[in-house]
C-alpha cells in the first residue's frame, strides 16, 4: 500500500513537467495539415492549424489558422525554393484573411506565374503581427511538390566522386511509374555510362545529388509543364538539379540518347553556374550532343549535305539560341556536335575545361576563345572548316585562288597563335602543380 502510494505522489509531482513538455508539440494529419495545441507564445498570438493542399502542377495553396487576445492585422508566409541559386533569398506572399482576435488566412502561388519543376522542395513558415506591433513566426516546414497522379517506385544509384568532399554529389535517383525493374535499372545504367563518359572525356562531375523523374509518355510529362510546347519530350530544370522525360518500354532506344543530353545539360550548368556568364548555345549543346555518343545518321548527312553545298551556318550565328525552322535547327546541333568533337579532338578536355571555367567568370565569348585556344570565334570557324573539306571553306562554288591562299595564311596564324598560348598554359600549370593534369596535350 505505501508503495502505491509512493508512486501515486510521484506521478502527481511529475504531471506539471509532462503536461509542459508536450505544449510546443505539432500533430500532421492525413492530409498534411499541421495542428498546433493552443499555446500562448509570450505575445498572444496563437497558431491553430497550418497547412498546404497542392494541385499538381497548377497551385499550391497554404493555409493558416491563428487566434489572439489582440485583434491579428497582417499575415504573411515567406517562403525559400531549394534550388541553386546566386545568393540566399527569403520570398514573400500576403495571405488573404480578415483581421480579428480569430483568422483564417491563405496564400495561394499560382504555378503560372513561376512553376517548380516535379519534386520541388520549399521551406515555408508563416509570419503573423496583431494590432500592438507583436509578431510570431512559426517553426519552418517543408513542402515537396510531387507529381501525385501516379504511383512512383524509385531507383538510386550514381557514380563516385574524385575527392569532391560530398558523398552525395554523385547521386541520381530515378522515378518512374510505367516498366519492369529492369527498365529502370536499364536506364539508371544509362545514367551511370553518360556521367563516367562525362568525367572521361570532358572532365565535368555532378556536384549535387541529381533527381530524375521517367514519364510514361511525351503527353504525360507534358501534362507535369506550365505550358508546355508539342515537341517537348525532355526537360533538365539546371537550377534544381531534376530532369523530366516522357519514355516509354517501347521508345527506350529514343530515350537512351536524350536521357543522357538531358543529364549533360544539367552537370555542365551546375559545373558552370555563376551570376556573370553563359555559354553560347553551339557549346550548350554540342557537348550535350558529344556525350550522347556517335552522331545519328539524319545529323551526320545534314551536315554532309551542308558542306558539299557550301550551307553551314556561322559560328558567330550558334552562339545565339536556334532557329525554329527545323531543317536550320537539326543542323544546327550536327555542327554544334561537329565543333565540340574538333575542340576536344585537337586541344583535350583540360583546355575545355579552361573554356569552361573562363566563361563562368564572365568572359565574353571572343574574350573566352583567345584567353584559352588562341583564337576567336571567326578564328575557331575558319579553322574548324578546314578539317571538313575544301568546298566548305568558301562563300561561293568556286573559290578562287586567292581566297585559299588568304584562308591558309589565316590557319597558319592560329596555330601559331595556338602554340603560343598552349605553352604558356602548360607552364602555369607546372608552376602550380608541379606536374602537368592527366590528358593534356
Amino acid at each position: 500500500m505505501r508503495r502505491e502510494l509512493a508512486l501515486l505522489v510521484v506521478l502527481l509531482l511529475l504531471l506539471p513537467s509532462l503536461v509542459g513538455a508536450q505544449s510546443g508539440a505539432r500533430v500532421c494529419d492525413v492530409q498534411g495539415h499541421a495542428s498546433y495545441p493552443f499555446q500562448n507564445n509570450g505575445n498572444g498570438i496563437v497558431v491553430v492549424a497550418s497547412g498546404v493542399e497542392k494541385d499538381f502542377p497548377v497551385e499550391a495553396e497554404f493555409t493558416l489558422q491563428a487566434q489572439s487576445e489582440i485583434d491579428i492585422v497582417d499575415v504573411r508566409l515567406r517562403y525559400v525554393v531549394d534550388k541553386m541559386r546566386y545568393a540566399e533569398g527569403i520570398s514573400e506572399g500576403w495571405a488573404d484573411f480578415t483581421p480579428g482576435a480569430m483568422v483564417e488566412a491563405a496564400w495561394t502561388w499560382d504555378m503560372t506565374r513561376a512553376s517548380l519543376p516535379p519534386g520541388a522542395k520549399v521551406s515555408y513558415w508563416w509570419v503573423i503581427e496583431d494590432a500592438e506591433g507583436s509578431r510570431h513566426e512559426t517553426s519552418p516546414q517543408v513542402m515537396s511538390f510531387d507529381d501525385d497522379r501516379y504511383a512512383w517506385r524509385s531507383l538510386t544509384g550514381g557514380i563516385p566522386q574524385p575527392d569532391s568532399g560530398n558523398g552525395y554529389a554523385g547521386e541520381v535517383t530515378l522515378f518512374w511509374y510505367q516498366g519492369d525493374d529492369a527498365f529502370a535499372r536499364e536506364l539508371m545504367d544509362v545514367c551511370e555510362e553518360g556521367l563516367l563518359r562525362l568525367a572521361d572525356k570532358i572532365g565535368t562531375y555532378p556536384e549535387k545529388p541529381i533527381t530524375i523523374y521517367i514519364y510514361a509518355s511525351s503527353d504525360d510529362l507534358r501534362g507535369a509543364m506550365i505550358f508546355p510546347q508539342e515537341w517537348t519530350g525532355g526537360v533538365a530544370y539546371t537550377e534544381f538539379s531534376t530532369i523530366a522525360i516522357g519514355i516509354s518500354p517501347a521508345r527506350r532506344e529514343w530515350g537512351r540518347r536524350a536521357l543522357v543530353h538531358e543529364l549533360t545539360h544539367l552537370v555542365v550548368h551546375q559545373a558552370t553556374f555563376g551570376p556573370y556568364g553563359r555559354l553560347p548555345t553551339w557549346l550548350d549543346e554540342g557537348l550535350a550532343m558529344y556525350n550522347e555518343g556517335e552522331l545519328e545518321p539524319h545529323f551526320r548527312s545534314r551536315l554532309n549535305r551542308a558542306v558539299a553545298e557550301d550551307a553551314l551556318i556561322s559560328v558567330l550565328s550558334l552562339c545565339s539560341p536556334f532557329s525554329a525552322v527545323t531543317d536550320l535547327a537539326y543542323l544546327s546541333y550536327a555542327q554544334s556536335y561537329s565543333l565540340v568533337a574538333y575542340l576536344l579532338d585537337s586541344y583535350g578536355r583540360d583546355l575545355m575545361l579552361d573554356l569552361l571555367d573562363v566563361l563562368k567568370e564572365g568572359a565574353g565569348y571572343d574574350e573566352a576563345l583567345i584567353e584559352v585556344y588562341g583564337f576567336d570565334i571567326a578564328g575557331l570557324d575558319a579553322s574548324w572548316r578546314a578539317t571538313l573539306g575544301n568546298r566548305a571553306l568558301s562563300t561561293e562554288g568556286d573559290r578562287p585562288v586567292a581566297a585559299v591562299i588568304t584562308l591558309s595564311a589565316v590557319l597558319a596564324g592560329v596555330l601559331v597563335t595556338t602554340a603560343v598560348v598552349l605553352l604558356g598554359r602548360r607552364i602555369r600549370r607546372g608552376m602550380t602543380s608541379g606536374v602537368p593534369e592527366e590528358g593534356s596535350p
